[in-house]
């Protein structure tokens, strides 16, 4: 096994400082993520409502493979983590690999399913001949988008992994402003250039996403490169290294994939629901996305160096000192973000000024939710990335799936369809499953194993 020093992790025993380090870029790079759908749908404004139908229906169908790639992703971001702890070459080499080759192989396998079936879906999906033209046309340029991002976040999460989280949020710094600017030229038609439409939207974040990625590739051949001068395989030869690292990252995918459909069919149950309360639904769901990363990325980062510790087979007393200091750290974002809700329920008229009064109100009655599920909603996610960074993602995986499958949704459809509810007591069914996570969650950590678990297989 070939071993190195690795220079550049955590400390011996890490801290909040540690995590905040790791927690912040991570967390830029989120809202960067999130906030460039926001942009494209704002630049397209300007065309119509058919224009935005059109691109939303493309980039429904071509987000489906998007988001198995980023949770795929996900997994090897801890993967890493658990290779960086350990001083593993071989391992650090088998994962980078294995990850882009998983990752690569979703990416082709979701644009040729796009290209063989995604035009006569959108053919049934779309309202008239001409979305559905303007869509396929979106579509079929977002292919490069797909690729490019199979690409690029293998590469991002490795850099997480390995305690380098701000080289990500250096190539959102480059891509973001390419994509606003080229976007805004190709769908206007400004530099000389013909007005494309929906399909400049597309090709400026196809050019976004390829600069994006070769710079990540760059930085990778400039960072890693001794990688590839390294021999053999965590796991003999390559094709069982693929194949364990898939078995690792299954669950991991299944709870994100699965928390995706669950939020897409609870949505489609709110258009049941009267058009005020319909209508706060929709708007506190962006907010609680973006507001959200605060907390979530402080717990991703907890649990990727969480695994760096298990790779290098920290003394429990160690990893029950760091998570201590980490679960502190976890209610102090828990708290900043529910002082954003605040802030945002206090500035709805200057927010929404043009929102109906009891739109507006419903929205306010949602405070006391928002203000509380943050605190059970950061712990879970600290059990959770906890208990994944030790390798228990089964586990995990269940806990989401039950709860989300056999209470939230159909808790959710029962109380819009059957009772019709306000709007207040259908997002409380965020909060009571948070509560029925909680001590599924806690339990498992309490008892200790992961301190124990063997991470380098």
């Amino acid at each position: 096994m070939t071993t190195i020093s690795v220079k550049g992790g955590p400390n011996p025993v890490p801290g909040a400082r540690q995590v905040y380090a790791l927690a912040w870029p991570m967390t830029l790079k989120a809202i960067f993520l999130h906030g460039t759908v926001v942009i494209d749908g704002f630049l397209l404004s300007s065309l119509g409502e058919g224009a935005l139908a059109a691109m939303g229906l493309a980039a429904a169908l071509g987000g489906i493979v998007l988001g198995v790639i980023f949770a795929f992703s996900h997994a090897m971001q801890i993967r890493t983590a658990q290779a960086f702890g350990g001083g593993d070459l071989v391992f650090l080499k088998s994962v980078l690999a294995s990850g882009l080759a998983v990752s690569l192989g979703i990416g082709v396998l979701g644009v040729a399913m796009i290209l063989i079936w995604g035009g006569s879906l959108i053919g049934a999906l779309a309202p008239t001949p001409e979305i559905a033209h303007q869509a396929q046309l979106y579509l079929s340029i977002f292919t490069i988008v797909i690729m490019g991002e199979a690409v690029g976040q293998s590469i991002a999460s490795f850099f997480n992994g390995c305690s380098r989280s701000k080289l990500p949020l250096y190539g959102y710094l480059l891509s973001v402003p390419i994509n606003v600017g080229s976007s805004i030229v190709l769908i206007h038609g400004h530099l000389g250039l013909p007005a494309f439409g929906v399909a400049g939207a597309a090709m400026g974040s196809a050019i976004a996403i390829t600069v994006q990625a070769t710079f990540w590739s760059l930085l990778l051949l400039r960072t890693n490169d001794h990688l590839r001068r390294v021999a053999g395989w965590h796991n003999t030869t390559f094709l069982p290294t693929v194949k364990r690292h898939i078995r690792f990252a299954l669950p991991i995918a299944a709870t994100f994939v699965s928390a995706t459909l669950a939020t897409h069919v609870c949505s489609l149950i709110y258009a049941n629901m009267s058009l005020n309360g319909f209508a706060a639904m929709t708007l506190i769901a962006p907010w609680n996305l973006l507001a959200g990363q605060v907390a979530m990325q402080w717990t991703q980062a907890t649990g990727i160096l969480v695994a760096q510790l298990l790779g290098k087979r920290t003394p429990e007393d160690v990893l029950d000192r760091f998570l201590s200091r980490a679960w502190m750290g976890a209610f102090v974002t828990a708290g900043i973000v529910s002082m954003i809700f605040l802030a945002m329920c206090l500035s709805l008229d200057w927010i929404y000024p043009n929102l109906e009064g009891e739109t507006r109100a419903i929205l306010f009655g949602f405070l006391p939710i928002l203000l509380v599920i943050q605190f059970p909603r950061a712990t879970n996610a600290i059990c959770g990335n906890t208990l994944r960074a030790a390798g228990d993602t089964v586990y995990v995986m269940h806990i989401f799936v039950w709860t989300q499958w056999a209470f939230r949704v159909p808790a959710t459809a029962l109380l819009v369809l059957y009772f019709d509810a306000p709007a207040f007591w259908i997002l409380s069914l965020f909060l009571w499953e948070e509560v029925l996570k909680f001590p599924a969650f806690h339990r498992r950590l309490w008892r200790g194993d992961w301190k124990r678990s063997d991470v380098s297989g």
